[in-house]
């Protein structure tokens, strides 16, 4: 019989502790901050905002990781989102771990 399978908040969140996790530790505390209910009001203009940055990823300075950035930060608040993006940032994940140990070996 297969395992159940994860609601979408906990892939969210498994995501989040992962991202958190691989980040600096200043970087971390930001990320810790905009899960929380308090920054419930600015995680939906930032997503909207990081999103319009990847739009213009081909622009100096702005590039196309602002994408999963604002995915990110929309779906905390948008339930049905939670999953995919969830999975989205997971998989983003796994393969960072896999360059960073290509390189680093």
């Amino acid at each position: 019989m297969d395992a159940p399978q994860k609601s979408g908040k906990q892939t969210l969140d498994e995501a989040f502790d992962q991202l958190e996790a691989q980040l600096p530790q200043r970087a971390a505390r930001a990320v810790h901050w905009t899960r929380g209910s308090r920054a419930r009001w600015v995680r939906l203009p930032l997503g909207i905002l990081a999103i319009c940055f990847a739009v213009f990823w081909f622009m100096p300075i702005v590039g196309l990781e602002w994408l999963p950035i604002g995915l990110l930060l929309i779906a905390l608040d948008v339930p049905f989102m939670q999953r995919p993006v969830g999975l989205f940032i997971l998989w983003l994940l796994e393969k960072w771990k896999r360059l960073r140990a290509r390189y680093a070996g």
